[in-house]
């Protein structure tokens, strides 16, 4: 044992064999670095793949589709599917690699950002739903106009996310509350113009509006919590995020 450290230290075959040793160690934390990039590059596709369904869903409400309403619900199960494959593979990168610091604090943070996504997809199928139970009814124009102004507002929060999540933007992930109130105050707006209504079936109707509505104000708050997340990957605390010298993680 002593003529291995001593080969280690001072004699040339030891100096192959420390060369070795941080060769493989090298190799092994490249695989690593790897694995992280993979692992939070399919939370942005899973995270992309609810904005195609949340859209999907607005579009299936207003146009009264009942084939991209199914569509939508049909599509609910790959989300599920792939947010428990997030989580499996994160959890087999900390038993296997014991990631410390940064890197467990990116691996946690990918799994509670990809169950947020996962509850995105949720409400998005909520909306086709209500668009299901809506098919072949017409109701005022107000609140179509309502629902795919709200729609096109949460498209540019979602968007925003996960731009921030891609590119480790910390200032971008602090916008996202700026740009969810536009969405609380659209919703808002449809109780003033639900109350203008009087016909029975209209507002059994509109009642389903409402809730894709809410829906849709949901998911945005789905992401202005993954941003709130995305800050804390980044810097390692939730307050006082400015006075911090961490580095992004990548």
């Amino acid at each position: 044992m002593v003529g291995v450290l001593c080969d280690i230290r001072t004699g040339p075959p030891g100096q192959a064999v420390v060369k070795g040793i941080r060769k493989g160690v090298g190799v092994m934390r490249e695989g690593f670095r790897q694995e992280l990039k993979e692992l939070k590059a399919e939370v942005v596709a899973v995270g992309r793949r609810c904005v195609d369904q949340t859209e999907l869903g607005v579009r299936a409400l207003v146009e009264g589709d009942l084939d991209l309403a199914e569509r939508v619900i049909a599509g609910d199960d790959e989300i599920d599917s792939r947010t428990l494959g997030i989580e499996e593979h994160a959890l087999e990168v900390m038993a296997t690699q014991f990631p410390v610091a940064r890197d467990l604090r990116l691996l946690h943070s990918l799994t509670y950002v990809a169950w947020h996504m996962e509850r995105m997809g949720d409400l998005a199928v909520n909306i086709a739903k209500a668009a299901r139970r809506t098919a072949g009814r017409k109701g005022p124009q107000t609140l179509y106009d309502l629902i795919q102004a709200q729609g096109n507002l949460v498209h540019r929060v979602l968007d925003a996310c996960l731009a921030s999540l891609e590119n480790a933007d910390l200032e971008l992930a602090r916008k996202l509350p700026e740009l969810d109130e536009p969405i609380d105050h659209l919703f808002k707006q449809f109780f003033r113009e639900l109350a203008r209504l009087q016909d029975e079936e209209d507002i059994e109707w509109a009642s389903q509006m409402v809730l894709a509505s809410r829906y849709l104000e949901r998911i945005a708050d789905n992401a202005v919590d993954i941003g709130e997340r995305i800050q804390y990957m980044l810097t390692g605390t939730f307050e006082g995020i400015e006075h911090t010298t961490d580095t992004p993680a990548s």
